[in-house]
This record gives C-alpha cells, sequence and structure tokens, in this order.
C-alpha cells in the first residue's frame, strides 16, 4: 500500500474521535418542572417560593416556613428539522432530529429552626441529544448524540438577620455519553465502494460540583438573590466500537496498535452566576427578573487522549463564547386561591455557523412561558406551566474535508417544548 493511503486510513479514525465529542449533545436547562417554568426562571434566585429554592438558591429556603415538598413532572417535545443547503454526500435532512423526552425533578426543605434549614433537591439540569439517523447527509459528522444527567442536590441555608441570609450545597451528578457517526469507507484508498462503518462511543461518570447562594431582603417587598453554580467535569472512557469498517482501515488500525484503542473523553459542564430581583408592586401584582452568565468557552475547550500501546492526548478548542442570560416575569394572583404567572427569557448563542456541530444545534435562545398555581388547602398547591423556546436557526458551514464532506444548511424548526405539573406539600 502506498504511505498516502496508510496515513489517510489512519486519519479516519483519528478525526471522527476528535469530532464525535465535540459538543455532546449537551443543553444547560433552566426548565425542572417547577413552578417558575411559567416565568421562563425569571426571578429564580429571589422568590424562595417553594422547595424548589433549595437548588435555584438554598439560601431562599429560610424565607419558608415550614417544612415543604414539591414533585415536578415534566414532558419536553424537541423538534430539529434541519435543512441541508450544502452537502459532499447524498442523504436526506435527517428528519425530526429530536421527539419526546420524559423528565421532572424533586425537592423537598426540612425547618430545623426558623433559622436553620435543611434541602434536597434532585433533577438534571444538564442533557438533552439528537437522533439524525444511518442516511443523512451529515452522517459522517454525527448520527446520534446523547448526554444524559441526574443530579442529587443536598443543601442547607442560614438566616444570618432580617435582611440577609446564606446557603450552599454540593452536586453528586451521574452521566451517560452516547456517540454514534458513520465511517466514509469509501473515501479510503482501496476500500471505493464499500458501505458505510460505524464508530460508537458509549460511557456513563459520576462527578461533583457545588452551589452558594445569597439572598438580601432589604425590604418586605423587595429580594435581591445571588447564585453560583461550579462546573462539573466529567470523563468518559470506553474502547472505539467499530463496525462494518474495511479491510484497508482494520489492517491499518493493526499495524498501528490503534485497534481496540481505550478512548478517554475529558467535558466540563459550565459554570454559572445568576442575579434575581423579586419585587411585590401590590397584593396582587408582582415582577422578577434575571442576569446570568454562564461559561461556555471552558465546555468547548475538550481533550481526548487515544491509550494502546502508547497514549496520545489531542485538545480541540471548539471556539465557543461564553453566554449571557436575562429574563423578565411578573406574577398576577387573581382570587384567594389563584396565582398566575408569565415570564421571557434570551440567552446568547455559545457558537455560530462556524464553530456549530449537528450534534449541539443550539443558536440564541428565546424561551416564553406561562402557568398556573391553584392552592387546593392551605398546605397543598397544584400547579401547571408551559414554556416555549426558539434555538434558532443555527446555521451549519462546516468543512470536513475528503472524509466527512462540506456540510451547510440550517434548521427551519428548532424549538423545544415544555409541559410541566407540579405538586408542593407543606407541613
Amino acid at each position: 500500500m502506498k504511505g498516502s493511503g496508510f496515513f489517510s486510513a489512519l486519519a479516519v479514525f483519528v478525526s471522527f474521535l476528535i469530532v464525535l465529542p465535540a459538543g455532546a449533545g449537551g443543553l444547560l436547562l433552566y426548565e425542572l418542572g417547577t413552578p417558575d417554568l411559567g416565568t421562563a426562571a425569571a426571578g429564580r434566585a429571589a422568590m424562595a417560593a417553594d422547595a424548589s429554592t433549595a437548588a435555584g438558591n438554598p439560601a431562599g429556603m429560610t424565607r419558608l416556613d415550614r417544612s415543604q415538598m414539591l414533585a415536578a413532572f415534566q414532558g419536553l417535545y424537541v423538534n430539529a428539522r434541519f435543512d441541508t443547503d450544502i452537502a459532499s454526500f447524498a442523504g436526506g435532512d435527517g428528519g425530526n432530529a429530536g421527539g419526546f423526552v420524559p423528565a421532572g425533578s424533586f425537592h423537598y426543605v426540612h425547618s430545623l429552626t426558623p433559622d436553620w434549614k435543611l434541602g434536597l433537591s434532585a433533577g438534571s439540569y444538564f442533557g438533552l441529544g439528537v437522533d439524525y439517523g444511518d442516511d443523512w447527509a451529515g452522517r459522517y459528522y454525527t448520527t446520534e448524540a446523547e448526554l444524559l444527567t441526574l443530579g442529587l442536590n443536598p443543601s442547607v441555608g442560614y438566616r444570618v438577620n432580617n435582611w440577609l441570609a446564606v446557603g450552599g450545597g454540593f452536586n453528586i451528578i451521574y452521566a451517560k455519553l452516547t456517540q454514534k457517526a458513520a465511517i466514509n469507507n469509501g473515501a479510503i484508498p482501496g476500500q471505493a465502494g464499500l458501505p458505510d462503518g460505524e464508530l460508537k462511543l458509549e460511557d456513563d461518570d459520576v462527578a461533583y460540583g457545588f452551589n452558594l447562594g445569597v439572598l438580601l431582603a432589604p425590604r418586605d417587598d423587595t429580594r435581591f438573590g445571588i447564585t453560583y453554580r461550579s462546573e462539573v467535569d466529567l470523563e468518559f472512557k470506553d474502547t472505539a466500537g467499530l463496525k462494518n469498517i474495511g479491510p484497508v482501515l482494520q489492517g491499518i488500525l493493526n499495524l498501528s496498535g490503534l485497534a481496540g484503542s481505550k478512548v478517554n473523553i475529558d467535558m466540563t459542564i459550565p459554570q454559572l452566576v445568576m442575579i434575581s430581583a423579586y419585587h411585590q408592586l401590590t397584593d396582587q401584582w408582582a415582577v422578577m427578573g434575571n442576569l446570568g452568565w454562564q461559561d461556555w468557552s471552558e465546555f468547548g475547550k475538550q481533550d481526548l487522549t487515544l491509550e494502546s500501546t502508547t497514549s496520545t492526548t489531542f485538545t480541540k478548542d471548539l471556539g465557543y463564547d461564553d453566554t449571557w442570560h436575562v429574563a423578565l416575569g411578573a406574577q398576577y394572583r387573581f382570587g384567594e386561591n389563584w396565582l398566575w404567572s408569565v415570564g421571557a427569557a434570551y440567552d446568547t448563542s455559545p457558537t455560530d455557523e462556524d464553530t456549530r456541530t449537528p450534534d449541539l444545534p443550539l443558536d440564541r435562545q428565546i424561551r416564553v412561558g406561562t402557568g398556573i398555581q391553584y392552592d387546593w388547602t392551605e398546605a397543598v398547591t397544584l400547579g401547571v406551566a408551559y414554556e416555549y423556546l426558539d434555538a434558532g436557526d443555527a446555521k451549519i458551514d462546516q468543512e470536513g474535508g475528503p472524509l466527512q464532506g462540506s456540510l451547510k444548511g440550517q434548521y427551519d424548526t428548532n424549538a423545544i417544548h415544555f409541559f410541566a405539573a407540579n405538586l408542593i406539600w407543606k407541613f
């Protein structure tokens, strides 16, 4: 075999491994199925209205007059449909790369004393994924990318005085990563005419982080909240699963010692800061808002290590930008037992068309939410909420070379619908 063929075949294996973890199907979610879904999370760090403040701002637990729990049930419908403008290889648009995803969260606050509170939250604030199928035009970039997480967040809150409270907790996060891409056998010298192969990586990990919160109440009708959630470093390890690869590539991998290589992927869930405000205008009306920052540039720096007879580490900076978040909301109490919420939020995009990949089709995000709560009894409150997330056109302009080809286009539909029902029980 000619030397150029050797290096072309070897490049296939390495290039696909580098591309696969690029986006990881990741998405940082504000949506937990809690009542503030109705305000698009506006005021989350300052409202301190129910047990979900154990996750949103643990300092807010000090405002709850007794122990309580909140159970939230949420359904997500992801509608992501890519419209291909230019693609080097024939194939479809991938249809709807999303679908329906069940979710939810649980929150509990235990009142030790009027000043000391303990909290526990369980749920997921990072995840989702895409599945384009095996025959779409961008299959050599990804066919499926999924990152599922489940977090447990114990916390404690302490009221220092009438206007200041502090809190903190630690996060235990379980994460499972699945990545698949097609291998272009036909682009490798000596394998012309062969059907596509497949590369698959799958592993899970448990990682740890922490969160901190401060709540300021300079007046009875006004509160300010500040929260910080640390980054969480995930590490996934798997033997690269190769299926239906051609004999030339298999021979090269055997010769190079890369066959059966262990693949290590290091990924970081972004750290974030949120500042919220809440003001009670009248007995019926209240307004709230957020300003936030998320460290997506750190998420974009990912390390990949191949371990065989030797270890080789690749570091790729995907060129992600930090993002900014703003949100505004309002609540109106119409009747003694009824509360209506509405809100909207805007998040800047972590990527542009030159760095965006189809496993993370995120553009700027616009959220609009609304919800209703009903005080069934003094101890039980029922609620429902809906939110629409517009994730933008998410234009893609990728030049992957002769093995992956070019992929250009945008998403005609790129949205998520959130439906939630929740129950608050005070005791």
